[in-house]
């Protein structure tokens, strides 16, 4: 009779799992050696009447609570027995909408949310958000097979991953600046294609491009405008307004009387020296 209750005060403290409501909670472990773990908080992903998302409602799973230590290739990992996955995406607030694709970096990458996090993971079929709200867990980020670095080992391969190749961040740039510029002369194509139209209500696009171009971004330029705005503080300044404006006036006043003295002493010894008797 004792061992009964006993069993069923254990099975009932593992039913009831604390989660907020509508969410099912999965426990997940950084590895086996682990005891305490953490809990997973999924729930489809539903938005308010009238509101716009653009993940599908259908595919997306929602979770809540995402520890540091899970990454989106391990949630992607410890998720694909549900199905399969098109996407993993891991924010810090929830968001309706997706982040930009933008191709991927070898050296530079976003800087990673501190703290617990949320994701959004899209599956390829509805079924495997069913299959994903109905497990049991726990779900191991590390496994032997998939082994996560961890203290001094991610360290050290942090700090090697920082080391960069300068070749090969020199041919990602140039290929990134190539990719820029054509897109930039595509925009200026098509603006100039569409200067002095008029779209279907008649309005006619007004733009500066011609009348006062802008100045180039060199050095030289830049000079220029300093020196301008340079001359332009020294008109606006206040002279001889201050005390020690006056004193500064009259420092410098003195100063060129003994240069210019010291100057015509010179030029009176020189002409004594070339000075000559000649009476013829």
């Amino acid at each position: 009779m004792v061992s009964r209750r006993k069993k069923r005060k254990a099975g009932g403290h593992e039913e009831s799992i604390p989660s907020p409501p509508g969410y099912s909670a999965v426990p997940v472990k950084f590895s086996a050696k682990q005891q305490a773990p953490h809990y997973l908080y999924m729930r489809q992903h539903r938005v308010r009447q009238g509101t716009q998302s653009t993940w599908p409602p259908d595919r997306t799973l929602f979770i809540l609570n995402v520890p540091p230590y899970c990454t989106q290739e391990s949630l992607s990992r410890c998720l694909s027995c549900c199905g399969t996955i098109k996407t993993v995406e891991l924010q810090e607030k929830p968001d309706l909408a997706e982040s930009p694709t933008e191709p991927k970096s070898q050296f530079f990458h976003p800087k990673p949310v501190p703290g617990f996090q949320v994701a959004y993971v899209v599956f390829q079929k509805p079924s495997g958000v069913s299959a994903a709200l109905n497990l049991k867990g726990p779900l191991l980020v590390s496994t032997e097979s998939h082994l996560v670095k961890s203290g001094i080992h991610k360290w050290i391969s942090d700090y090697e991953d920082s080391v960069l190749d300068p070749e090969a961040l020199r041919m990602e740039v140039d290929a990134f600046m190539e990719a820029y510029d054509k897109k930039i002369a595509e925009e200026e194509a098509k603006a100039k294609e569409e200067e002095g139209v008029p779209d279907e209500e008649g309005w006619v696009k007004v733009t500066r491009r011609g009348r006062r171009p802008v100045l180039p971004r060199t050095e030289a330029a830049s000079l220029r405008v300093l020196e301008k705005e340079k001359r332009k503080r020294a008109r606006k300044e206040l002279l001889n307004f201050y005390a020690w404006q006056h004193r500064e006036t009259k420092m410098e006043r003195l100063a060129q009387l003994r240069k210019k003295f010291e100057e015509d002493k010179q030029r009176i010894e020189l002409m004594r020296a070339q000075r000559k008797f000649r009476p013829y």
